[in-house]
């Protein structure tokens, strides 16, 4: 689509294509092997106990030697899709009559 090489501005390539410039200039940083790894290790609590969210695999990570916090394990856990598995209020559903 966006040809670098080309004499047509990238500017102009990205108003004729309608899109945004910064999606042109970004490049995404690969994930380390670290948090791959501590990606796995969260995947697999996970799969073990789906209930625990953020802190408790935290402590869970400790009780295996890693010294991560709380911040860190959210981020990865909001960036594989993965969220504790609780009963959430029912705010939409009305009052019997």
């Amino acid at each position: 689509m966006i040809n670098k090489e080309v004499r047509l501005p990238i500017t102009r390539q990205c108003e004729l294509l309608e899109l945004s410039r910064s999606g042109v200039y970004y490049t995404p940083v690969p994930v380390s092997t670290k948090d791959r790894e501590l990606m796995r290790q969260i995947d697999e609590i996970h799969l073990q106990y789906p209930f625990y969210g953020s802190r408790k695999i935290r402590n869970e990570l400790w009780q295996r030697g890693h010294d991560i916090g709380r911040d860190k394990i959210r981020s990865l856990m909001r960036r594989m899709g993965i969220e504790a598995l609780y009963i959430k209020p029912r705010l939409s559903i009305g009052h019997p009559s």
